[in-house]
């Protein structure tokens, strides 16, 4: 059980770019990361969507039906992450010697399987174990020819020694259900990954202006928001055209992580460029909000909904 929820703690947001497709160079940047983080007192740290080894942003910009699509799917079986694994237990060990919680993203590989990956948040604990797997409740558009549905269940939360410690994946954020499953657990800090960059239409940002605004109104917590960045390895192993090449970029230029507190406040944002983006928190704050608004407690009926979802119960 936390020990109070009204403790002030630092929360960090990871703003940076994986080795793309190379998950042992990677997960010693995420250790890097860790300590670096916690060198600063920092209690939580999150991290973009499918950090290790990278986001399969391709499926949106390269033709699908050719080698070379088929041949960077190859590498990324290849590349992710087994659980458990000596990836995770590098990990582990960095959020041990740093005192932390990490939320972590990662490809997630069957062990003994020639295929299947899944989109998937690992918890750990300052003790260097993993806490909760979170697999992503349905990929999002291209995702689907790579990642399978999750299988672990609605899930998505801890309970840490300050509070509550929730993580949705990209567009789930904004999955109504999504949102009540977590406040069901009452979190002080909700971690929110999300990849370098969409297909062309909406960004990253735009995403989390409306997303992370609505978890952090609705469940009433703290939004850590960790985005991934487009290096320039990505753009390389794409090989898309100079329009594909030049909206990547812009999308490099254009993303920033952020901490956001309830109702949507943006507490602390990145500027251009790797960094960790910090922010200090207290769940008084939040006992504050659920006076008037506890969508998970006095301020919802599910017993009058509980009909709408006959059809999927019979």
């Amino acid at each position: 059980m936390p020990n109070s929820v009204s403790t002030s703690i630092k929360v960090a947001a990871v703003q940076a770019s994986p080795i793309f497709l190379d998950k042992s160079a990677t997960t010693e940047k995420v250790c890097a990361l860790i300590r670096r983080a916690g060198s600063q007192n920092a209690r939580v740290i999150g991290f973009p969507e499918t950090f290790i080894p990278g986001y399969p942003g391709w499926v949106e910009m390269v033709p699908l039906h050719t080698e070379h699509a088929a041949s960077l799917f190859l590498k990324l079986f290849n590349e992710s992450v087994e659980v458990p694994g000596p990836e995770t237990e590098a990990i582990g060990e960095a959020c041990k010697e740093a005192n932390i919680y990490a939320v972590v993203g990662i490809n997630e590989r069957r062990p003994g399987t020639t295929g299947t990956l899944f989109n998937t948040n690992l918890f750990f604990g300052p003790d260097g174990s993993i806490l909760h797997k979170h697999q992503k409740y349905v990929p999002t558009v291209g995702e689907r020819l790579v990642h399978a549905p999750g299988q672990t269940g609605s899930r998505a939360s801890i309970v840490a020694d300050f509070g509550g410690l929730s993580s949705l994946i990209c567009g789930e954020n904004g999955n109504p259900l999504g949102q009540y499953a977590i406040g069901l657990d009452y979190p002080v800090v909700h971690v929110a990954s999300w990849p370098g960059h969409f297909a062309e239409g909406m960004g990253v940002n735009e995403a989390i202006n409306v997303y992370g605004a609505a978890v952090a109104s609705s469940v009433g917590c703290f939004v850590v928001h960790a985005v991934g960045i487009v290096g320039d390895d990505a753009i390389e192993a794409y090989g898309v055209d100079e329009k594909g090449e030049r909206f990547l970029k812009q999308q490099r230029r254009d993303t920033r992580a952020c901490v956001m507190g309830p109702g949507g406040s943006v507490l602390a944002k990145g500027s251009e460029g790797e960094q960790l983006v910090y922010a200090d928190v207290c769940g008084d704050d939040l006992v504050k909000v659920k006076y008037g608004l506890d969508y998970a407690g006095h301020y919802n009926r599910p017993e009058i909904f509980a009909h709408l979802f006959k059809t999927y119960l019979d």
